[in-house]
């Protein structure tokens, strides 16, 4: 059973895998996923039937995806997937059903930075269209992290990351006029760092 889910789901980051299972995303189509790495999330998508575009700054990681689509859905182009970056993503308005952003926005370089990628991702995602996305928080850890100016913290672990909380998420939440189809979750991994999924829809 083990092997015949990682088959079908591959490496899926758990809370997109949550997402399948509640059926949110069966009406979508075309899926992009900003920042694929190497595609460990797409695997499901590929292989039944969705239209799947990847971006990263990666040429390497894009390689590696393309190969990837063309072993598990020969039909799906493989110029789908460019090297660019979240926030000059390289597609028309209005285009995509679902935007994911797993393990990205947290690199944002400052406040500015990290903005125009929600608004690029936004921007591309159709209306009634889906954003998933995972980051880093400081909900839960507030006292426990430094802050090194312009919205980027150290973390316990020693990394340096660009931290929101929920107040933030909730102000672009009104500010894009989306909704939110899943609360606000936020996994604290023992006081060293927290990932938050933030999952919105846009009318």
């Amino acid at each position: 059973m083990q092997s015949d889910l990682q088959q079908l789901y591959g490496n899926i980051d758990i809370y997109l895998f949550d997402q399948l299972l509640k059926g949110t995303y069966n009406n979508c189509n075309k899926v992009l996923d900003a920042g694929c790495g190497g595609g460990r999330n797409l695997i499901y998508f590929l292989k039944n039937g969705y239209e799947v575009y990847g971006i990263d700054p990666n040429p390497d990681a894009v390689s590696a995806v393309k190969q990837l689509s063309q072993t598990l859905a020969p039909a799906n182009s493989v110029e789908n997937f460019v090297v660019a970056s979240a926030e000059k993503l390289p597609f028309n308005d209005n285009y995509f059903d679902l935007v994911i952003s797993s393990a990205v926005l947290h690199f944002a370089n400052n406040s500015e930075h990290f903005d125009h990628m929600i608004h690029s991702m936004w921007r591309v995602l159709k209306p009634g269209g889906y954003l998933f996305a995972r980051l880093a928080s400081d909900i839960g850890i507030e006292t426990l992290v430094q802050s090194l100016g312009n919205g980027r913290y150290l973390l316990p672990d020693g990394s340096e990351r660009f931290l929101v909380n929920q107040h933030l998420l909730l102000q672009y939440t009104e500010s894009l006029n989306g909704l939110l189809y899943e609360p606000i979750k936020t996994t604290n991994v023992q006081n060293l760092r927290c990932m938050t999924t933030w999952c919105l829809q846009k009318v």
